[in-house]
């Protein structure tokens, strides 16, 4: 009969390692740096993981958390969940926005301490919305319209793999979302039902800010507001064939300008692309003033659709990281 040895907490030899998980299970522990995890940027990245993990950096950046992003070519098949971005902390590691708030929440950092139950209901509710409404339509135009599926999706996705990897693993990426979406019974829709779809939900979440600087007015920043900048911000930014996403999310100013507080207020962004005029992306189409913009302006904004009409497959975001 084998003999196992016993090992005991007294024995030292697993001491370091269970007390530093328990500690962090007991939130008496927080490492000095947290590591996020994520697809390339430059070449790789898509519009729906790029809003997610932009939406995590925020809330990261609202709670006054160190972290440092760690590009990965497989970050996706990395994670835990096979989603993007995903954070370590310490030997813990965790995935999805949603998950990550409740880890951090968790650990006694939170952002809705003076939130009501019923405004802690009422946000769950929104952050439902665009998880159903903007991240579906993100993924039905990124892997369903013909167009920039064949000229954005699959060179970018497929990018950072050798042939034939790269097209085994867009076919496969490919059938994953198309059976997500068929059950959501997406798939089946038209882009004009997809695009009325988002104007609906820019809706909501423009009549529920209603002018106020965030979601919950003077109670600050909480995960809702991170979660509608990722996603709006990443929308505004990102060169696709069509701009109809764009357009509608500039058709509501207050939601730009939450997009454009957030940015100042936790960002240090970068204002140009060479010569071109960074501030562009956010204007507005309803804006007034359209017919007193000069020369150089228009030679701009000529130059900014150029750029992003030969530029899909290279596309950083716009954003520089204060770490």
């Amino acid at each position: 009969m084998p003999i196992f040895p016993s090992f005991s907490y007294s024995s030292g030899i697993f001491s370091p390692l269970l007390t530093e998980a328990r500690e962090l299970e007991l939130g008496e522990l927080w490492p000095q740096l947290i590591k996020l995890y994520q697809p390339l940027e430059v070449e790789q990245i898509l519009l729906p993981d790029n809003a997610n993990c932009l939406a995590v950096q925020a809330y990261l950046h609202m709670c006054n958390l160190n972290y440092q992003v760690e590009p990965r070519k497989n970050a996706e098949y990395m994670s835990p969940s096979g989603k993007v971005p995903f954070i370590q902390c310490g030997g813990t590691v965790i995935s999805e926005f949603d998950n990550i708030v409740s880890f951090i929440n968790n650990k006694g950092i939170t952002l809705t301490n003076d939130l009501t139950p019923e405004e802690k209901i009422d946000m769950r509710a929104y952050i439902s919305l665009i998880n159903n409404g903007l991240a579906n339509a993100e993924q039905y135009i990124c892997w369903v319209d013909p167009v920039t599926l064949d000229t954005v999706t699959k060179p970018r996705h497929g990018n950072v793999y050798a042939w034939p990897l790269n097209h085994i693993l867009n076919w496969q990426k490919h059938r994953q979302v198309i059976k997500k979406l068929k059950v959501l019974g997406l798939y089946s829709k038209g882009i004009n039902d997809i695009y009325h779809d988002v104007k609906m939900c820019c809706t909501a979440l423009s009549e529920r800010l209603d002018g106020k600087p965030y979601f919950y007015g003077n109670k600050g920043p909480t995960e809702l507001d991170a979660l509608v900048f990722g996603h709006l911000f990443t929308i505004i930014t990102t060169p696709l064939p069509a701009n109809k996403l764009a357009e509608i999310v500039r058709s509501f100013p207050d939601l730009v300008d939450l997009c454009k507080r957030i940015d100042q207020s936790f960002f240090t962004s970068l204002r140009s692309i060479g010569s071109i005029n960074y501030d562009k992306l956010f204007s507005t189409i309803n804006h007034d003033d359209s017919n007193n913009l000069n020369d150089d302006s228009d030679d701009n904004e000529d130059k900014l659709n150029s750029e992003k009409k030969n530029n899909y497959l290279f596309f950083p975001m716009i954003l520089k990281k204060t770490i």
